[in-house]
């Protein structure tokens, strides 16, 4: 971990998270949502969601160097983008979030029992939508084919601006509420 830099975004790899992690000088902090923290995260970890997100987070508080990680990055590099606007010198996030933390082979905490991950509950309803507006305009009424362009151009516009409309609407029900 280079401290040279600053004001700046920092990628740090598996490997040198493990070993921040082993000699107890980093915290590392969680910005997924709570479902999915509750079905894996990287032992250690804490919870701050990227939806919750507050600079100020007595979380973020400490001696130790903070690494933040989401699912692939995108997430963690938004919460980091916040801190670093809110005067933090330098931000560290995992390359690769927790996908990248796996491939390098290293152990995650799982739980069975948690909720299906945000993604796949987005690929389920957008699915079934897609399916029941395709089936009802051929059937029905052609003006039911209106519900599969509308999905279709949110998972478009998902895709460009990187933020889910859907997913956020999922992470609020009550089944994806995790008490900590």
């Amino acid at each position: 971990m280079t401290a040279n830099q600053t004001n700046q975004l920092l990628d740090i790899d598996p490997l040198t998270l493990k070993n921040g992690l082993e000699e107890q000088k980093i915290t590392l902090i969680d910005v997924r949502e709570p479902g999915e923290f509750a079905g894996e995260h990287i032992k250690g970890a804490i919870l701050l969601p990227l939806s919750q997100f507050d600079p100020n987070s007595p979380k973020l508080q400490g001696e130790k160097d903070i690494v933040l990680y989401c699912q692939s990055g995108n997430r963690s590099r938004q919460a980091a983008q916040t801190l670093l606007a809110a005067g933090a010198p330098e931000v560290m996030q995992l390359k690769g979030g927790i996908n990248g933390w796996k491939q390098a082979g290293y152990p995650v905490k799982v739980n069975k029992n948690a909720p299906i991950s945000i993604f796949r509950q987005v690929q389920i309803v957008a699915g079934t939508l897609v399916f029941t507006g395709t089936v009802l305009g051929h059937f029905v009424n052609p003006a039911f084919l209106i519900l599969s362009g509308f999905v279709g151009a949110g998972l478009v516009f998902a895709g460009i601006s990187n933020t889910c409309a859907m997913g956020m609407l999922l992470a609020k029900l009550p089944y994806n509420q995790v008490k900590n």
